[in-house]
């Protein structure tokens, strides 16, 4: 039994004489978690954010060094960001844009592979490569300066829903009355579980290893990734200074001998495989980084708001979906949530509530079809690269050949990507 129904009386009672009443709260201390607390103080919300480790300031990232939390960033996220007045505040410095994305088949052959660029397209840029520490650290800046945004450095022991709100009990804190609840708190979400959210999982049986390189050769502002025999994903992202990312997803056996080859020991890897052709592209590699890694899966919740009977929890980020890393959308796709609610909320009209259930519906019927369609796409790619028979080898990499062809299909997938978070 979940601790929303284990506390009744907790959720019975109209109003501890101890408690607090908000307007919000945002469980979570991640970009997402951090980016909507301080979009909804913005739209004059009186908001708290509650996650442990708040009080602990991310320093500015400085050095030669990246950190290993890199993502991509699309412009619909940066549209976003701009719209929260952290873009400019953002040492670019710090920041790579892409101009290129080179995609290669599993054959060897010269035209199995596609090309993405941003001058094709006719746009700026197809995306930004950057530190998660660095986006952090501007957000926690800017949170600083909004007064209707405070922060909580706890966990939460309960939760419990009821017409008067949703009761938050604490860790070495008083209770808290939100009008609604923000679940930005993960993959193992403790709000989603809590007031009874179920999900559907997979797990991919696969780890994704994560290295920064130094490179021999520019990587010409552009990622790269290859899809090897036997479903291994290779994964370049262009970083400042001439350097890259790598993230390769593999099975959890292989990615266990990765994180300990030595230098001497990833160059013949980096030799043996793709043909050779990473090497021909970014030149010798030195390590630059650490080796870590993070399993792989595919999760969904069947629903974005909750409980079923009352909703005022609303799922954000990876508390309501997570994807597999080849198409480098799972940050923006969270991103793209917190976008979606600071819409239907800025947008409301007068006479509804926050947490509205005609609200709290708009944002879940967004956000379902869109979430849907990104989890199928990614899955089915990633599941056609992984197979073995030669029907499924032809059509994946004829199919790269395709579309590389076709100026019509390559602008629907530069579209999808951008993100368009069509933010006022």
């Amino acid at each position: 039994m979940s601790e929303v129904h284990q506390n009744q009386a907790f959720a019975n009672t109209a109003k501890p004489q101890d408690a607090r009443s908000i307007d919000v709260a945002v469980i979570g201390g991640g970009i997402v978690g951090k980016a909507v607390a301080l979009g909804l103080a913005q739209l004059g919300l009186q908001t708290l954010e509650i996650a442990p480790g708040l009080d602990q300031a991310i320093s500015t990232p400085t050095g030669s060094e990246w950190g290993q939390r890199i993502y991509a960033f699309s412009p619909g996220t940066i549209t976003l960001l701009k719209r929260l007045q952290v873009w400019d505040a953002v040492d670019h410095a710090r920041l790579q844009v892409v101009k290129d994305m080179r995609i290669y088949g599993d054959r060897g052959e010269p035209t199995d592979q596609l090309h993405l660029s941003a001058f094709e397209a006719g746009i700026s840029e197809l995306a930004w490569i950057g530190e998660s520490d660095l986006i952090e650290h501007t957000l926690d800046t800017a949170a600083r300066f909004q007064n209707k945004l405070e922060r909580l450095s706890t966990s939460i022991k309960a939760i419990s829903v009821d017409p008067n709100g949703v009761h938050l009990e604490l860790e070495n804190s008083k209770p808290i009355i939100a009008k609604l609840v923000i679940a930005a708190d993960g993959a193992n979400s403790f709000i989603r579980s809590s007031i009874g959210i179920e999900i559907e999982e997979e797990s991919y049986e696969q780890t994704a290893v994560v290295v920064n390189w130094q490179c021999a050769q520019s990587h010409l502002q552009t990622a790269y990734q290859w899809f090897l025999p036997g479903g291994d994903i290779i994964a370049m992202l262009p970083l400042p200074n001439q350097q890259v990312s790598m993230v390769w997803s593999t099975s959890n056996a292989h990615a266990e001998h990765l994180l300990k080859l030595s230098q001497s020991e990833w160059t013949k890897q980096f030799g043996e495989i793709a043909d050779g052709t990473i090497l021909q592209q970014l030149g010798g590699l030195t390590l630059h980084s650490q080796a870590t890694s993070f399993p792989l899966r595919k999760m969904r919740s069947e629903r974005f708001i909750g409980p079923a009977s009352d909703p005022k929890v609303v799922l954000l980020g990876d508390a309501a979906h997570v994807i597999h890393p080849l198409a480098g959308q799972g940050l923006n796709l969270g991103l793209r949530d917190v976008a979606a609610l600071l819409n239907v909320l800025g947008k409301r009209e007068s006479f509804r509530s926050i947490n509205d259930l005609t609200l709290l519906r708009r944002y879940e019927r967004e956000r379902q079809g869109d979430t849907s369609a990104l989890l199928w796409v990614t899955d089915k790619l990633k599941k056609l690269f992984s197979g073995a028979s030669n029907v499924e080898r032809f059509a994946r990499n004829f199919g790269l050949g395709l579309v590389n062809k076709s100026h019509f299909l390559k602008q629907r997938l530069i579209q999808q990507a951008l993100g368009d978070n069509n933010l006022e």
